[in-house]
C-alpha cells in the first residue's frame, strides 16, 4: 500500500468513525447504504474481479444471508448470533455450490448463477412455516431510539466493510490473490502451470458467497422486515457488478471508489433528473467506463497534474 493509499484510508475512517456524532439519521442511513454496496461489491471482487467468473448470483447469498440471520434472530436469539448464523449458512452454501457450478466456465456459468438466486427465492416464497412466504418475515424491534438505531448499525456495517477490505488486500497480496489473477488471464496456461484452479476460485466463490451473506444478515436486521422479492432482487447481483466495472476489476480500492462514484452519481442524477434519472446514470457509467476501462483505481491524480504543469 502506497503513502497516499495509506493517507486515504485513513482520513476515510476518520471520518466515518465521526459520522454518527455530526451527521443526522438521513445522512447515516445514506452512509449506511454506501457501505453496504462497498462491501456487496468487494464480495462480488472476489471471483467476478480476481478470479474473471461472471457471477450473478451475489443476491442468492444477500438473500439466503437475510433469512438465515432474520429466521435466527426471530427466535429470541441475539443479534450476534443471528449474524453469526447468516454468515456460517452463507459460507457453507458457497462452499458446496462452488464445488458443483465452478466447473462451468463463462455464460453458463453465469446463467447458473443467475438460476440459484430464483430458485432460492422460490423456496423461500414456498416455505411459510419457516420463512412466512410471500408475506415476510417481522424481525424483533428493538426499542431503541432512531438515532441509537442509526449509528448501531452504521458501526455494524462500518466494521463488516473493514473485515471485507483487509481480507481483499489480503487476499491480493499473496498466492490466492495471484492464482486468481492467472485464471482470469487465460485459466488453461494456469492449470499447465501447476495452479489448482479448481481450489483456487471455490476460495473465492466462497468467500464472496459468506461476506455477502454477513451484509445480509446485517441489512435484515437494520430493515426489520424482510420479504423474498426484496433481499433475492437481482439488482444486489447487478449494481455491484457495475462498481467494480467502474472502479477497477481485481484491484483492493476499486470496488470502494466504484461504489461511492456509483452511488454520488445515482444520488445526484436521481435529486435532478427524477424522470430520466436511469437512463442518464447509465449514460454517465458507459462513459467513465469507456474513458477508464481500467476503472477509477487506475486514475493517476499525480500523472495528471504533472501533465497540467509541464509546458
Amino acid at each position: 500500500m502506497t503513502r497516499l493509499q495509506l493517507s486515504l484510508v485513513l482520513v476515510a475512517t476518520a471520518i466515518l468513525l465521526a459520522m454518527p456524532l455530526v451527521g443526522g439519521n438521513y445522512v447515516l442511513r445514506l452512509a449506511t447504504i454506501m457501505l453496504m454496496y462497498a462491501t456487496l461489491a468487494m464480495a462480488w471482487n472476489f471471483i467476478g474481479g480476481f478470479a474473471g467468473y461472471p457471477s450473478f448470483g451475489l443476491a442468492a447469498f444477500f438473500g439466503l444471508g437475510a433469512y438465515a440471520g432474520g429466521v435466527v434472530q426471530s427466535t429470541g436469539v441475539s443479534i450476534a448470533l443471528a449474524w453469526l448464523a447468516a454468515v456460517a449458512v452463507g459460507t457453507l452454501f458457497a462452499l458446496v455450490l462452488g464445488f458443483i457450478l465452478l466447473r462451468l466456465r463463462g455464460s453458463a456459468f453465469a446463467i447458473a448463477t443467475l438460476v440459484v438466486t430464483e430458485v432460492l427465492r422460490e423456496v423461500t416464497n414456498g416455505w411459510t412455516g419457516l420463512t412466512g412466504g410471500g408475506m415476510g418475515l417481522n424481525l424483533p424491534f428493538f426499542g431503541w431510539s432512531p438515532s441509537a438505531l442509526s449509528a448501531f448499525f452504521f458501526y455494524a456495517m462500518l466494521a463488516l466493510t473493514a473485515v471485507t477490505f483487509v481480507t481483499t488486500f489480503i487476499v491480493a497480496h499473496n498466492r490466492l490473490g495471484f492464482g486468481l489473477t492467472c485464471i482470469r488471464q487465460n485459466e488453461d496456461a494456469a492449470n499447465i502451470v501447476g495452479i489448482d484452479t479448481t481450489r483456487y476460485k471455490i476460495y473465492a466463490f466462497t468467500l464472496s458467497g459468506g461476506f455477502a451473506a454477513a451484509t445480509g444478515g446485517i441489512y435484515a436486521s437494520w430493515i426489520g422486515y424482510i420479504e423474498p422479492g426484496d433481499v433475492y432482487d437481482v439488482l444486489f447481483s447487478i449494481k455491484p457488478i457495475v462498481m467494480v466495472l467502474l472502479g477497477g476489476m481485481g484491484t483492493v480500492f476499486g470496488p470502494i471508489f466504484g461504489a461511492v462514484a456509483f452511488l454520488v452519481l445515482d444520488e445526484v442524477v436521481w435529486r435532478s433528473f427524477l424522470e430520466l434519472n436511469t437512463g442518464i446514470l447509465g449514460l454517465l457509467i458507459v462513459i467513465l467506463i469507456l474513458f477508464l476501462p481500467a476503472g477509477l483505481a487506475s486514475f493517476d491524480v499525480r500523472s495528471l497534474w504533472r501533465r497540467a504543469v509541464t509546458p
